[in-house]
């Protein structure tokens, strides 16, 4: 063999190297092209011009980042620095499209692991600037790509001080996202200011029951904070509470909190009947967040009056919150501009201590509107005084307003969650 090598001219047994390299190299090779059409798709979308048209008239011009697609929705603003995956796969923001005031979106990339579902819910995104290069160990894609493959429009390069003043000054209005230049605006504007949200929650809930069991090593739950499993579930696995979760349009993060602390979570969908629920008998029932006014949910309701009426420890989000007003004679309202963003203080009114929370909602309870031998306020709004929480007299009830469960952050009303553990306890022990 030493001798035919020697016999070989050094010219062959270079390209014999280089022939095996090339096909060993095959695959990379591949992986290298797609990411370099991908790239130049890319760049095609930052040429491709796109329009940002409110009710009111006013157009703001950009670039197409995502799906060159034409959609309508409600324009809201969210003052979050971090957390826009969390913001897009959020199913409370279905119907609307988000304004992210931050200046730059997209540079630590995409992870998968921290979506709230499955899918994006927002109708679409607009931002300042997009960073089309993450940089992040954990990253595993663009953003940019991401909002593609979920058929998202979204727009960059608009002045998003300008649009977000516009708004609080405004109000919240409808928008449109288009790629097309209207020189007569008559018809598309009569498109946006008939649109409304309608049919959200339905839309966003599960379509079947399932439950999310601690105790099975297959689910492998993870901790909202460390991404590991904890401890005290490993000590608890089987041990925990029976939970029942309304899934309003439910964020993954709230089964998850619960999961986290032992408890084993039946979700039921939206239309479930209280009957069913109260059938299984759970230590405690859960009302999630979800989208829309709430006020449109007249059966779903109905079927919260009959929670409340029961025995049961009730623990309810957001729309949750907003939902157990209206099934006790409360009223909501809708906010101007609503609260979106990661840093709202809110006063527990007992203690005085003083939260920052996470919100996302377009509609509040009206305090006035209560009944004080049903319920009283427990949280206040710092910034504008509105409803932030109630306690409800002689239940066993918790509802918020605003995010306990909030990814990235921050986590201080986290505690909530420990304390609805204890009122299921409390219960079992009576």
């Amino acid at each position: 063999m030493k001798k035919q090598l020697k016999s070989l001219p050094v010219s062959c047994i270079i390209l014999s190297i280089w022939a095996c390299m090339k096909q060993a190299d095959k695959g990379s090779c591949r992986e290298r092209r797609a990411r370099r059409r991908h790239t130049q798709r890319q760049k095609g979308m930052t040429n491709m011009k796109a329009y940002l048209i409110l009710e009111d008239g006013s157009v703001l011009e950009g670039q197409c980042i995502g799906s060159a697609r034409e959609t309508v929705s409600e324009i809201v603003f969210n003052t979050s620095m971090t957390g826009y995956l969390e913001v897009l796969t959020d199913p409370s923001y279905a119907g609307q499209a988000v304004v992210m005031t931050y200046p730059l979106i997209g540079n630590y990339g995409i992870c998968r692991a921290d979506r709230e579902s499955d899918r994006i819910w927002a109708d679409g995104f607009i931002v300042r600037e997009l960073s089309r290069i993450p940089s992040n160990f954990r990253s595993e894609d663009t953003i940019q790509h991401f909002l593609e493959q979920n058929d998202i429009p979204g727009i960059s390069g608009v002045d998003t001080r300008t649009l977000t003043k516009l708004l609080r000054e405004k109000g919240t209005m409808n928008g449109m996202i288009t790629t097309t230049r209207y020189d007569d605006l008559d018809e598309p504007l009569r498109r946006i200011r008939e649109y409304r949200v309608r049919g959200a929650v339905k839309r966003t809930s599960c379509a079947a029951k399932y439950v999310i069991d601690p105790s099975d090593p297959s689910e492998e739950p993870r901790s909202v904070r460390t991404a590991r499993r904890p401890e005290s579930l490993v000590a608890r696995a089987g041990h925990g509470k029976r939970v029942a979760l309304l899934d309003l349009g439910a964020k993954a993060n709230i089964a998850e909190s619960l999961v986290e602390r032992g408890c084993r979570v039946g979700v039921y969908p939206c239309d479930t009947k209280a009957e069913e629920i109260l059938a299984d008998a759970p230590d405690g029932i859960m009302l999630s967040n979800g989208p829309g006014d709430p006020k449109e949910n007249t059966e779903i309701i109905a079927q919260i009056r009959r929670f409340y009426d029961s025995d049961i420890p009730i623990f309810a989000i957001c729309l949750g919150h907003q939902l157990m007003a209206l099934a006790t004679g409360a009223d909501t309202f809708k906010l101007k501009y609503g609260h979106r963003g990661g840093n709202h203080p809110v006063k527990d009114l007992e203690t005085g201590r003083v939260y920052i929370t996470s919100q996302n909602h377009g509609y509040a309870v009206n305090a006035e509107s209560l009944d004080p031998a049903v319920a009283v306020p427990a949280f206040v709004n710092v910034n504008d005084g509105t409803n932030e929480g109630l306690r409800y007299v002689g239940k066993k009830i918790i509802t918020v307003q605003y995010h306990p469960e909030a990814c990235p952050g921050p986590q201080d009303s986290g505690y909530l969650f420990d304390r609805f553990i204890e009122m299921m306890e409390v219960n079992a022990d009576a």
